[in-house]
Formats: structure tokens, C-alpha cells, sequence
């Protein structure tokens, strides 16, 4: 399934201008932070269409792919912002909080104020804006598939750094998430401070560490 712009033509229609999709990246990884990114693409129809045809779920693209259309997106889009939560506030406040908390900060990196948040399956209550809620979202909104690929190349991007920093468990392979090869560098060299504890595989090493 291609996004659209079915979900944004009617707010366009009804003069809201300024909507922002927003999705996030690293939810189920065993480290690093959780990533959002927040995109108001110009109003428009075909023509917009035309200038991003390859974005979709970040999920569905190849990295070459994402970092190619990732460009294009910034060159179109009217503003963007990116917002993160780290590994520690994971760990303190939950994912899902996490998460929001990554989105709201998206959001404030925008430089305007949005009219109408499109978001991939959660909603902001923390934030006063109307905002949809949609399941699949990045796959159903141009907007949201937009801010999907923002927030993944940025995460990428993040954990090849830390691939650097803490070399061995291949971040900038896995980027976090757990393959069998980063529970085997687990196994050889225990936890990093990227990791999020309060996950399950990294609980045990935590209480027994």
C-alpha cells in the first residue's frame, strides 16, 4: 500500500494548512533512544504526489532508499523537527511515554504551530492540538510515511555513532534491535550504557549484574 493524501485533503479543504505527520523509530529496540520526527508537507494533490512518489513506510524501504527520499523530504517540506527520548528515560518513564515524549519534542522543533497532528497510531493528550490517531498510519498519509523515514534515518544515523563509541555490538548494523548478533555481543560483553534495562532480555543481566 502507496500513502496518500486522502487523510490531509479534507483538512486542507477545510483551511487548516498546517498539518504535521508524525511517526517514530526504535520503539522495539534492546538500545539507544527512541526517535520521532514531525513533517508539514504543503498542501497540495498530484503535484505533491509526484515530488515524493518512493515514500512510504520507512519499514518498507532499503536504507539507500530512505536516505535518498529523506533529502527529497526536506527539500519539500514546508518544516520539520526532530525529537528524541533516550535510553534512561525509557527505562524510568516506559516506552509508550517515551514515545510521546520523543513526539512532543518533535513537535516544538517545528518552528510553528501546527493546526492538526496526523499520527501514527498514539495520540499526544499532553499537547492541545487536534490530532488524529490512525493505525498503519505510515502507510495510509503521506505526512506520517514522510516523518517515518525522518525519524529512521535520523535514529540510523545516531546509533552508527554509537557503533563508534561502544564498537563490538554492531549498532551500526542492527541499530539497536535484537538480532542474534547482538545477543551474542551481549553474551560476550554484557550490557553498554545505551541499553535500555528495563526491557526484558537486558532486565536479567541487570539484576544478576
Amino acid at each position: 500500500m502507496s500513502p496518500d493524501l486522502s487523510l490531509e485533503t479534507p483538512l486542507w479543504q477545510a483551511g487548516l494548512c498546517r498539518l504535521a505527520g508524525l511517526d517514530e523509530a526504535g520503539r522495539g529496540a534492546w538500545a539507544g533512544p527512541v526517535y520521532a520526527a514531525a513533517v508539514v508537507l504543503p498542501s497540495g494533490g498530484e503535484e505533491l504526489l509526484a515530488q515524493l512518489p518512493g515514500v512510504r513506510d520507512s519499514k518498507l524501504m532499503t536504507p539507500r532508499q530512505r536516505t535518498f527520499w529523506a533529502e527529497k523530504i526536506l527539500g519539500v517540506a514546508v518544516a520539520w523537527g526532530v525529537g528524541w527520548a533516550g535510553n534512561d528515560e525509557i527505562d524510568t518513564q516506559g516506552i509508550l511515554p517515551a514515545t510521546r515524549l520523543a513526539m512532543q519534542r518533535a513537535v516544538e522543533q517545528l518552528g510553528l504551530a501546527p493546526e492538526h497532528l496526523l499520527i501514527d497510531a498514539v495520540r499526544l493528550p499532553a499537547l492541545k492540538i487536534p490530532q488524529t490517531a490512525l493505525v498503519r498510519g505510515d502507510q495510509r498519509s503521506l505526512s506520517i510515511a514522510a516523518a517515518s523515514v525522518l525519524a529512521k534515518t535520523s535514529r540510523d544515523a545516531f546509533m552508527v555513532q554509537m557503533d563508534v563509541q561502544f564498537p563490538g555490538y554492531g549498532f551500526a548494523a542492527h541499530k539497536g534491535y535484537g538480532t542474534a548478533r547482538h545477543q551474542r555481543a551481549l553474551d560476550e560483553l554484557g550490557p553498554c550504557p545505551q541499553h535500555r534495562f528495563s526491557f526484558a532480555p537486558l532486565r536479567a543481566r541487570s539484576i544478576s549484574a
